[in-house]
């Protein structure tokens, strides 16, 4: 694929997302996934990042739901990456997934798949050293590390009200899990 045909099928996404506000879309696996975004999953997100950011060392930033091509049939837009703060002042719409050096998801019922099994071995395959799933539908976090090319070798996993500490090359970041939204059926069945 040429980079005049992504920048026409990006452009071609970003139309898609016009016409269906609140939902995300992602190329994956070569299909297009269009996510309904909830209540718990955008909170998610701001609650992780409010946490991020502020243990993040000088020089780095956070993005969100920007694209990160990874090959002609997978292109993510992560539900939160931080990236060099030079690259994230450029207020581009894409980005090379070589400048990510933590990521995070947030699981909802359309993307278990994806964020537990695809996604992974893209984000290892990569290098990327950190990859933090939020689960609001399981109530837990899954911390994954140790980059290989089949995918993560190093997992954890979780429950939601104990703190999380990934011990990443930005340094020791702290997850308060307690804070996090839970989905409503999961509240319900405890």
């Amino acid at each position: 694929m040429t980079v005049s045909d992504r920048d026409r099928l990006h452009s071609q996404l970003s139309r898609l997302e016009d016409m269906f506000p609140g939902y995300l879309t992602e190329i994956v696996e070569g299909s297009i996934v269009m996510n309904p975004v909830r209540p718990v999953h955008g909170k998610s997100i701001q609650r992780l990042w409010s946490i991020v950011e502020d243990q993040l060392p000088p020089g780095w930033a956070l993005v969100s739901d920007v694209a990160f091509p990874f090959d002609d049939a997978n292109e993510f837009c992560p539900d939160l990456a931080v990236i060099p703060a030079e690259a994230e002042a450029e207020n581009r719409s894409e980005y090379s997934p070589d400048l990510i050096e933590f990521v995070a998801e947030v699981v909802s019922p359309s993307s278990i798949r994806r964020d537990y099994e695809v996604k992974p071995r893209w984000y290892a395959s990569r290098g990327i050293a950190n990859y933090l799933v939020l689960d609001p539908l399981k109530g837990h976090c899954v911390t994954m590390w140790n980059p290989g090319p089949d995918g993560y070798r190093g997992r954890d996993t979780i429950p939601y009200g104990a703190d999380l500490t990934v011990d990443s090359s930005l340094g020791k970041l702290t997850v308060a899990t307690a804070g996090l939204p839970v989905d409503p059926k999961v509240r319900d069945q405890s």
